[in-house]
């Protein structure tokens, strides 16, 4: 297949560390057009990256340049005003996370693509580390083979810290203003405090509430929210426990993120590198204790890709029709109820 043509929406911070940086490196893709109301960032950054055309916007670009597939890097407010003309005009599009501020936005995009058969993935980056794509495949052996019993325990905890983890270095700026767009209302049914709360939630934390699902393997609803805004408490439709430990400590200059998920006779544990730390996958570490030999602990040695890397290849490979995208619109409006769900009961106490 000849190499996917990518058109990029956004190529402000995110949209230059995150993916741009990553995209352009890759032999199966090419970045052929930039959308971006700051003119002479456009330009600098199309000159870095050698790509060609440069348009003031999404629609302009849809327009008039011929691509295969969007990235498009924006705030999770603004999808509401722009992802609906990508999926109307059948390009297949990765957005940053959350899938929308609102439930109620989150359905009429998903209701798009289902209609449009477009797919909308969302940039759920985490699972694209090597380190939770080797624990995920561990997590479904054990569940399968029952060797080291059932699964009890999920356990994820991402206090405040470095999240840029030293991966800002040439960054393009120029002294433009910030561009000013229309921005998703906050919910009616939230007042104010809440409403804000919401927001702040799905900032933060939508990757834990995401990666929760992914571990379980299954749905799961909200069991408990304490009122200082540090516990969420979750149990899946077979009855496993889980806990989302949010800001139980903060960190100034490091990242540590960490996934637990416990068996009745091992554990698997992901440590996770800062989101945009320079090729960094995460690590890795298993304890086996069947009771039948000596137990063992391992931490396997994986290669240094950056999720957001391996984010991009999956994405590729999704846009061709390899495989599935690791998640697709319809999960992620699962993230924003269950988030809604959490707020409710948080304000409630």
């Amino acid at each position: 297949m000849d190499k996917i043509k990518i058109g990029f929406v956004g190529v402000g911070f995110m949209g230059q560390l995150a993916h741009l940086s990553n995209y352009a490196v890759l032999d199966d893709c090419e970045v052929v057009a930039i959308a971006e109301p700051r003119r002479e960032l456009a330009e600098k950054v199309a000159r870095r990256y050698g790509v060609g055309k440069i348009y003031r916007d999404h629609r302009e670009l849809l327009e008039k340049c011929d691509v295969d597939a969007i990235v498009a890097a924006q705030p999770y407010r603004r999808h509401f005003a722009i992802i609906p003309d990508i999926l109307e005009a059948g390009k297949p599009v990765l957005t940053e996370k959350p899938l929308a501020l609102t439930v109620e936005a989150g359905e009429r995009l998903v209701k798009l693509a289902e209609e449009k058969g477009i797919l909308h993935m969302l940039g759920y980056h985490k699972r694209s580390d090597l380190a939770v794509e080797y624990a995920k495949k561990l997590v479904d052996e054990w569940k399968a083979s029952g060797e080291l019993g059932r699964m009890r325990f999920v356990r994820i905890t991402m206090p405040p810290g470095d999240w840029v983890g030293g991966g800002a270095s040439g960054l393009i700026r120029t002294d433009e203003p910030q561009p000013v767009g229309e921005l998703e209302p906050m919910p009616e049914y939230f007042d104010k405090e809440a409403a804000e709360a919401y927001d702040a939630f799905v900032n933060y934390y939508i990757h834990q509430v995401n990666m929760m699902r992914f571990m379980l393997g299954e749905h799961y609803e909200v069991s408990f929210a304490d009122r200082s805004g540090v516990l969420l408490a979750v149990e899946s439709v077979s009855g496993v426990c889980g806990t989302i430990e949010m800001a139980p400590y903060v960190t100034s200059v490091d990242w540590q993120e960490e996934i637990f998920v416990g068996f009745e006779r091992g554990y698997i544990k992901v440590e996770l590198p800062a989101p945009l730390a320079s090729q960094q996958a995460g690590r890795v570490t298993v304890m086996r204790d069947t009771g039948k030999d000596v137990p063992i602990t391992i931490q396997p040695s994986l290669p240094k890709v950056s999720a957001m890397r391996q984010q991009a290849r999956n994405f590729l490979a999704a846009v061709r029709g390899d495989r599935l995208a690791p998640c697709d619109s319809k999960e992620a409006l699962e993230d924003l109820k269950i988030a809604r769900r959490y707020i409710e009961l948080h304000m409630s106490r």
